[in-house]
Protein backbone atom coordinates (compact mmCIF):
# COMPACT_ATOMS: atom_id res chain seq x y z
CA UNK A 1 0.00 0.00 0.00
CA UNK A 2 1.46 3.35 -1.05
CA UNK A 3 1.13 5.76 1.85
CA UNK A 4 2.60 8.96 3.15
CA UNK A 5 4.43 8.80 6.50
CA UNK A 6 2.15 7.98 9.43
CA UNK A 7 1.76 10.02 12.59
CA UNK A 8 3.12 7.79 15.34
CA UNK A 9 1.36 9.28 18.37
CA UNK A 10 -1.39 11.79 19.24
CA UNK A 11 1.04 14.64 19.92
CA UNK A 12 2.67 14.20 16.55
CA UNK A 13 -0.76 14.02 14.92
CA UNK A 14 -1.90 17.22 16.58
CA UNK A 15 1.28 18.99 15.55
CA UNK A 16 0.63 17.97 11.94
CA UNK A 17 -2.91 19.39 12.02
CA UNK A 18 -1.68 22.64 13.55
CA UNK A 19 1.18 22.92 11.05
CA UNK A 20 -1.06 22.55 8.00
CA UNK A 21 -3.86 24.72 9.36
CA UNK A 22 -1.44 27.50 10.33
CA UNK A 23 -0.25 27.72 6.72
CA UNK A 24 -3.78 28.46 5.47
CA UNK A 25 -5.70 31.68 5.09
CA UNK A 26 -8.91 31.37 7.12
CA UNK A 27 -11.97 33.24 5.85
CA UNK A 28 -15.52 33.37 7.21
CA UNK A 29 -18.60 33.98 5.06
CA UNK A 30 -22.29 34.05 6.00
CA UNK A 31 -24.32 30.94 6.74
CA UNK A 32 -27.65 32.27 7.92
CA UNK A 33 -26.94 34.14 11.14
CA UNK A 34 -23.76 32.14 11.59
CA UNK A 35 -20.56 31.62 9.64
CA UNK A 36 -19.16 29.30 7.01
CA UNK A 37 -15.43 28.74 7.59
CA UNK A 38 -13.03 28.37 4.66
CA UNK A 39 -9.32 27.53 4.53
CA UNK A 40 -7.24 28.50 1.49
CA UNK A 41 -3.76 27.30 0.58
CA UNK A 42 -1.48 28.19 -2.32
CA UNK A 43 -2.17 30.16 -5.45
CA UNK A 44 -3.01 29.58 -9.09
CA UNK A 45 -6.05 27.90 -10.57
CA UNK A 46 -8.84 27.52 -7.96
CA UNK A 47 -9.56 23.99 -6.78
CA UNK A 48 -12.31 23.37 -4.22
CA UNK A 49 -12.36 20.26 -2.02
CA UNK A 50 -15.62 19.16 -0.36
CA UNK A 51 -15.25 16.81 2.60
CA UNK A 52 -17.41 13.89 3.64
CA UNK A 53 -20.05 13.51 6.33
CA UNK A 54 -18.99 14.00 9.96
CA UNK A 55 -15.92 15.70 8.51
CA UNK A 56 -14.13 19.01 8.07
CA UNK A 57 -11.19 20.33 6.06
CA UNK A 58 -9.08 17.65 7.79
CA UNK A 59 -10.58 14.94 5.59
CA UNK A 60 -8.08 16.33 3.04
CA UNK A 61 -5.11 16.60 5.39
CA UNK A 62 -2.93 14.27 3.29
CA UNK A 63 -3.86 15.90 -0.01
CA UNK A 64 -3.83 19.67 0.52
CA UNK A 65 -0.09 20.29 0.42
CA UNK A 66 0.46 18.08 -2.64
CA UNK A 67 -2.28 19.84 -4.59
CA UNK A 68 -1.13 23.31 -3.54
CA UNK A 69 2.47 22.46 -4.46
CA UNK A 70 1.24 21.46 -7.93
CA UNK A 71 0.11 25.04 -8.54
CA UNK A 72 -3.49 25.11 -7.38
CA UNK A 73 -5.22 27.46 -4.98
CA UNK A 74 -6.77 24.83 -2.71
CA UNK A 75 -10.09 26.02 -1.26
CA UNK A 76 -11.62 23.90 1.50
CA UNK A 77 -14.79 24.82 3.37
CA UNK A 78 -16.02 23.22 6.55
CA UNK A 79 -19.44 22.39 5.11
CA UNK A 80 -22.39 23.88 7.02
CA UNK A 81 -23.12 21.79 10.10
CA UNK A 82 -19.58 20.37 10.17
CA UNK A 83 -16.27 21.45 11.64
CA UNK A 84 -16.29 25.12 12.60
CA UNK A 85 -19.22 26.07 10.34
CA UNK A 86 -22.76 26.83 11.50
CA UNK A 87 -25.78 24.75 10.60
CA UNK A 88 -27.60 26.07 7.54
CA UNK A 89 -30.83 27.78 8.55
CA UNK A 90 -32.85 26.27 5.71
CA UNK A 91 -32.39 22.52 6.07
CA UNK A 92 -30.59 19.56 7.61
CA UNK A 93 -29.20 17.76 4.59
CA UNK A 94 -27.04 18.24 1.50
CA UNK A 95 -29.66 20.23 -0.40
CA UNK A 96 -29.38 23.09 2.14
CA UNK A 97 -25.64 23.54 1.51
CA UNK A 98 -24.97 24.60 -2.14
CA UNK A 99 -26.63 27.99 -1.73
CA UNK A 100 -24.30 28.91 1.13
CA UNK A 101 -21.28 27.72 -0.83
CA UNK A 102 -22.35 29.99 -3.68
CA UNK A 103 -22.76 32.91 -1.26
CA UNK A 104 -19.32 32.25 0.15
CA UNK A 105 -17.56 31.78 -3.18
CA UNK A 106 -18.68 35.24 -4.25
CA UNK A 107 -16.81 36.69 -1.27
CA UNK A 108 -13.54 34.75 -1.50
CA UNK A 109 -10.35 36.26 -2.93
CA UNK A 110 -10.11 33.76 -5.76
CA UNK A 111 -9.73 34.03 -9.50
CA UNK A 112 -13.03 34.82 -11.25
CA UNK A 113 -13.21 31.56 -13.15
CA UNK A 114 -15.05 28.27 -12.94
CA UNK A 115 -13.79 25.92 -10.25
CA UNK A 116 -12.51 22.42 -10.51
CA UNK A 117 -14.10 20.52 -7.63
CA UNK A 118 -12.99 17.35 -5.88
CA UNK A 119 -15.55 15.89 -3.49
CA UNK A 120 -15.66 12.96 -1.06
CA UNK A 121 -18.63 10.86 0.10
CA UNK A 122 -21.35 13.20 1.48
CA UNK A 123 -19.49 16.03 -0.23
CA UNK A 124 -20.25 14.38 -3.57
CA UNK A 125 -23.98 14.80 -2.90
CA UNK A 126 -23.38 18.50 -2.29
CA UNK A 127 -21.16 18.72 -5.38
CA UNK A 128 -23.66 17.23 -7.83
CA UNK A 129 -26.36 19.59 -6.54
CA UNK A 130 -23.99 22.53 -6.95
CA UNK A 131 -23.14 21.37 -10.47
CA UNK A 132 -26.82 20.97 -11.32
CA UNK A 133 -28.04 24.30 -9.94
CA UNK A 134 -24.93 26.50 -10.42
CA UNK A 135 -23.26 24.92 -13.47
CA UNK A 136 -21.41 28.15 -14.25
CA UNK A 137 -19.44 27.68 -11.02
CA UNK A 138 -17.77 24.41 -12.08
CA UNK A 139 -15.46 23.40 -14.90
CA UNK A 140 -14.72 19.84 -13.75
CA UNK A 141 -16.05 17.50 -11.07
CA UNK A 142 -14.14 14.62 -9.47
CA UNK A 143 -16.31 12.48 -7.19
CA UNK A 144 -14.59 10.24 -4.63
CA UNK A 145 -16.61 7.39 -3.12
CA UNK A 146 -19.96 8.77 -4.33
CA UNK A 147 -23.26 7.03 -3.47
CA UNK A 148 -24.07 6.31 -7.11
CA UNK A 149 -26.25 3.25 -6.55
CA UNK A 150 -30.02 3.51 -6.62
CA UNK A 151 -30.12 2.12 -3.07
CA UNK A 152 -27.07 3.02 -0.99
CA UNK A 153 -26.22 1.21 2.26
CA UNK A 154 -26.08 3.18 5.51
CA UNK A 155 -22.55 3.35 7.02
CA UNK A 156 -23.72 2.41 10.50
CA UNK A 157 -23.25 -1.34 10.68
CA UNK A 158 -20.81 -2.44 13.36
CA UNK A 159 -20.20 1.03 14.77
CA UNK A 160 -19.62 1.49 18.49
CA UNK A 161 -21.02 4.34 20.59
CA UNK A 162 -18.34 6.74 21.78
CA UNK A 163 -20.24 9.46 23.65
CA UNK A 164 -20.29 7.67 27.01
CA UNK A 165 -16.59 6.89 26.89
CA UNK A 166 -14.25 9.42 28.56
CA UNK A 167 -11.84 11.35 26.37
CA UNK A 168 -8.50 9.65 25.98
CA UNK A 169 -7.30 6.19 24.94
CA UNK A 170 -10.64 4.45 25.50
CA UNK A 171 -12.54 6.84 23.25
CA UNK A 172 -9.71 6.83 20.70
CA UNK A 173 -9.97 3.04 20.54
CA UNK A 174 -13.66 3.34 19.68
CA UNK A 175 -12.96 5.92 17.00
CA UNK A 176 -10.30 3.62 15.53
CA UNK A 177 -12.75 0.69 15.50
CA UNK A 178 -15.34 2.83 13.73
CA UNK A 179 -12.82 4.04 11.15
CA UNK A 180 -12.07 0.42 10.26
CA UNK A 181 -15.77 -0.43 10.20
CA UNK A 182 -16.51 1.77 7.19
CA UNK A 183 -13.84 4.36 6.36
CA UNK A 184 -10.55 2.45 6.07
CA UNK A 185 -9.71 -1.06 4.87
CA UNK A 186 -6.16 -1.57 6.18
CA UNK A 187 -5.57 -1.36 9.96
CA UNK A 188 -2.22 0.33 9.28
CA UNK A 189 -4.10 3.29 7.83
CA UNK A 190 -5.90 3.91 11.13
CA UNK A 191 -2.89 5.74 12.55
CA UNK A 192 -2.87 8.49 15.18
CA UNK A 193 -3.61 11.22 12.63
CA UNK A 194 -6.62 9.35 11.21
CA UNK A 195 -7.99 8.61 14.67
CA UNK A 196 -7.49 12.14 15.94
CA UNK A 197 -8.99 13.91 12.92
CA UNK A 198 -11.91 11.48 12.72
CA UNK A 199 -12.62 11.77 16.43
CA UNK A 200 -12.48 15.55 16.43
CA UNK A 201 -14.76 15.68 13.38
CA UNK A 202 -17.50 13.33 14.61
CA UNK A 203 -17.55 15.01 18.00
CA UNK A 204 -18.42 18.35 16.33
CA UNK A 205 -20.85 16.99 13.72
CA UNK A 206 -24.31 18.60 13.70
CA UNK A 207 -25.36 17.60 10.16
CA UNK A 208 -26.25 14.13 11.39
CA UNK A 209 -29.25 13.08 9.27
CA UNK A 210 -27.82 13.07 5.74
CA UNK A 211 -30.64 10.93 4.37
CA UNK A 212 -30.17 12.05 0.76
CA UNK A 213 -26.90 10.11 0.54
CA UNK A 214 -28.90 6.89 0.94
CA UNK A 215 -31.30 7.70 -1.89
CA UNK A 216 -30.90 7.65 -5.68
CA UNK A 217 -30.19 11.41 -5.77
CA UNK A 218 -26.60 11.14 -7.01
CA UNK A 219 -27.50 8.30 -9.40
CA UNK A 220 -30.24 10.46 -10.94
CA UNK A 221 -28.53 13.85 -10.84
CA UNK A 222 -25.29 12.87 -12.60
CA UNK A 223 -27.44 12.04 -15.63
CA UNK A 224 -28.41 15.72 -15.85
CA UNK A 225 -24.89 17.14 -15.61
CA UNK A 226 -22.96 18.74 -18.45
CA UNK A 227 -19.81 19.41 -16.42
CA UNK A 228 -17.00 16.90 -17.20
CA UNK A 229 -17.27 14.20 -14.54
CA UNK A 230 -14.69 11.75 -13.11
CA UNK A 231 -15.08 9.10 -10.42
CA UNK A 232 -12.49 7.67 -8.03
CA UNK A 233 -13.16 4.81 -5.62
CA UNK A 234 -11.24 2.44 -3.40
CA UNK A 235 -11.61 -1.18 -4.46
CA UNK A 236 -12.60 -2.08 -0.87
CA UNK A 237 -15.08 0.74 -0.36
CA UNK A 238 -17.97 -0.53 1.79
CA UNK A 239 -20.47 1.23 -0.49
CA UNK A 240 -19.75 -1.13 -3.35
CA UNK A 241 -18.79 -4.39 -1.64
CA UNK A 242 -20.60 -7.24 -3.40
CA UNK A 243 -22.27 -4.61 -5.61
CA UNK A 244 -19.68 -3.92 -8.30
CA UNK A 245 -22.03 -5.03 -11.12
CA UNK A 246 -24.61 -2.54 -9.82
CA UNK A 247 -21.90 0.11 -9.53
CA UNK A 248 -20.91 -0.23 -13.18
CA UNK A 249 -24.54 -0.42 -14.26
CA UNK A 250 -25.26 2.80 -12.37
CA UNK A 251 -22.80 4.65 -14.61
CA UNK A 252 -24.34 3.53 -17.89
CA UNK A 253 -25.89 6.41 -19.79
CA UNK A 254 -24.05 9.14 -17.85
CA UNK A 255 -23.06 11.41 -20.74
CA UNK A 256 -20.79 13.64 -18.64
CA UNK A 257 -18.70 10.74 -17.32
CA UNK A 258 -15.13 10.92 -18.63
CA UNK A 259 -13.35 8.34 -16.46
CA UNK A 260 -13.63 5.98 -13.50
CA UNK A 261 -10.51 5.15 -11.47
CA UNK A 262 -10.28 2.26 -9.00
CA UNK A 263 -7.52 2.39 -6.38
CA UNK A 264 -6.73 -1.15 -5.29
CA UNK A 265 -6.64 -2.12 -1.63
CA UNK A 266 -8.18 1.09 -0.30
CA UNK A 267 -11.46 1.67 1.47
CA UNK A 268 -13.95 4.54 1.50
CA UNK A 269 -11.52 7.23 2.74
CA UNK A 270 -9.21 6.49 -0.16
CA UNK A 271 -7.79 10.02 -0.21
CA UNK A 272 -6.24 9.29 3.19
CA UNK A 273 -5.54 5.58 3.02
CA UNK A 274 -3.82 5.65 -0.36
CA UNK A 275 -2.88 9.32 -0.43
CA UNK A 276 0.07 9.12 -2.83
CA UNK A 277 -1.86 7.16 -5.44
CA UNK A 278 -4.96 9.27 -4.91
CA UNK A 279 -3.04 12.54 -5.27
CA UNK A 280 -1.38 11.30 -8.44
CA UNK A 281 -4.78 10.27 -9.87
CA UNK A 282 -6.38 13.62 -9.07
CA UNK A 283 -3.49 15.61 -10.52
CA UNK A 284 -3.61 13.54 -13.67
CA UNK A 285 -7.33 14.23 -14.08
CA UNK A 286 -6.96 17.95 -13.37
CA UNK A 287 -4.34 18.27 -16.11
CA UNK A 288 -6.21 16.08 -18.58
Amino acid sequence: MSRLPAARDPREAQAEVVRIESSATRIETPCGDGRLVWHLWGGGSPLMLLHGGSGSWTHWIRNIECLAAAGYQVIVPDLPGSGDSAMPPDGEDADAIPHWLDVGLQRLPIAPQALQVVAFSFGTVVAVLLARDWPQRLSRLILTGPPVLRDNPPPFRGLRAWRESPEGPARDAIHRHNLLAFMLADPRAADALAVQTHGRNVERDRMTKRRLARTSLVHDTIRQLRVPLHLIAGSLDFLYQDKWPQFHASLEGVAALCSCTLIEGAGHWVSYEAAERYNASVLGLLKD
